[in-house]
């Protein structure tokens, strides 16, 4: 009973945690006047505020224990500049009216993990994987043909979230401790250039508008509570299960790109995305399938 009762909260806590990122979008567009680069820098700075405070509440010191460790810490200045390239491109990508390709980049993530792992871990891929792979890569190579330029946004989305999620793999470091020290790394560039603009008077915060000022300080919540409750989740429910919700996430920001801001969505984008979710259909079917496999063979 405990058990079912500990995986109910887990799909709870996944659901949550899918739900927020894919409406995003919904967030960001709220601060679509200020430059990308200023909201990236209150992102960060807010972020690593509340990631401190709920570290001190939860009483946990490892994060000194991270950062004394030197390959522990490399690993995390390699991947706090990631990540931060990472939000900072998708909020750009918002604010340019780009949230369908920002989306297609979270649907192509698992198939550049994939690949990542065979190149750089040496994996082996199973039939389908393989399969899903050179569809995904053929989704891609179509795409780029129809719009006549690579879709950059959405590959280089993909590609830094899945080197992110590559060195944090190979560091083996919590979530939370890990992106606590991350946002620590980048903090000081991002105070100093929100402190810079608030000298010069040419920042968005506290310059009168009260709603801008909430909105920026809450770029720490919307950024870290997902996370947190992402990694609550993972704790408690089946990877496969994780494999399956995280394509919420792109989904509801395809829906919104196309439905709340008509952003186009043609036919030929239309066909890519299809090959893509079939891609991820086999990519999905074949981890379920080697969940089993492992578990009877337990």
């Amino acid at each position: 009973m405990e058990n079912s009762k500990n995986s109910s909260i887990g799909y709870i806590y996944a659901l949550q945690a899918f739900f927020a990122w894919g409406i995003l979008p919904l967030f960001w567009k709220l601060l679509s006047d200020i430059p990308a680069l200023e909201v990236l820098a209150h992102r960060i700075f807010w972020s690593f505020i509340f990631l401190l405070l709920f570290i001190l509440i939860k009483k946990q010191k490892r994060i000194v224990d991270l950062l004394k460790q030197k390959k522990t810490r490399n690993s995390l200045i390699v991947s706090s500049l990631l990540i931060g390239g990472n939000w900072g491109l998708f909020i750009y990508a918002v604010n340019i009216n780009q949230i369908v390709e920002a989306s297609l980049g979270y649907y192509i993530n698992p198939i550049v993990n994939v690949l990542l792992g065979m190149i750089i871990l040496k994996e082996k891929l199973d039939k389908l994987k393989s399969i899903a792979l050179i569809i995904a890569c053929i989704a891609v190579i179509y795409l780029t043909i129809d719009y006549g330029k690579f879709p950059w946004i959405a590959i280089i989305l993909a590609g830094s979230f899945g080197f992110y999620g590559l060195v944090k793999k190979t560091a083996g470091i919590e979530a939370i401790p890990a992106l606590t020290v991350e946002t620590f790394i980048l903090a000081p560039f991002a105070a100093i250039s929100i402190g810079w603009q608030l000298f010069d008077g040419t920042g968005a915060i506290f310059v009168g508008n009260i709603s801008t000022d909430i909105y920026l300080i809450l770029t720490g919540i919307v950024t870290t509570l997902p996370l947190y409750w992402f990694a609550k989740g993972a704790q408690r429910i089946p990877l496969s299960a994780i494999g399956f919700m995280q394509y919420i996430g792109p989904s509801l920001m395809l829906l919104i790109g196309v439905f709340v801001y008509n952003e186009p969505f043609r036919r030929e984008q239309a066909i890519a995305f299809g090959l893509i979710w079939f891609a991820l259909v086999l990519y999905s079917f074949s981890m379920v399938r080697n969940t089993k496999q492992k578990t009877k063979s337990n």
